[in-house]
């Protein structure tokens, strides 16, 4: 199954399990969010990203650019508490 596959079965179970007034609460934010620019400003793939420092999972800084020097890089970005 295809990356593509397996999140169109995703949206589908979602909407499937979202009440349609939520879901329309979710639609109107995304929609804002697109409104909004914010789009137009964020790293496309394949772009490289601005060199960071932040704390490690022991709260020792680190950089991007340190990293890179050690070989390839894959960035997460967790929200955190939903």
């Amino acid at each position: 199954m295809t990356l593509k596959e397996t999140l169109d079965g995703m949206r589908a179970a979602s909407k499937a399990r979202i009440p349609p007034e939520t879901q329309a609460v979710m639609q109107r934010a995304i929609e804002d969010v697109r409104a909004s620019g914010i789009l137009d400003r964020v790293v496309k793939t394949g772009q490289r990203a601005p060199d960071f420092t932040l704390p490690n999972t022991e709260g020792h800084e680190t950089s991007l650019s340190t990293l890179l020097g050690k070989g390839p890089v894959v960035l997460s970005f967790f929200r955190g508490r939903w």
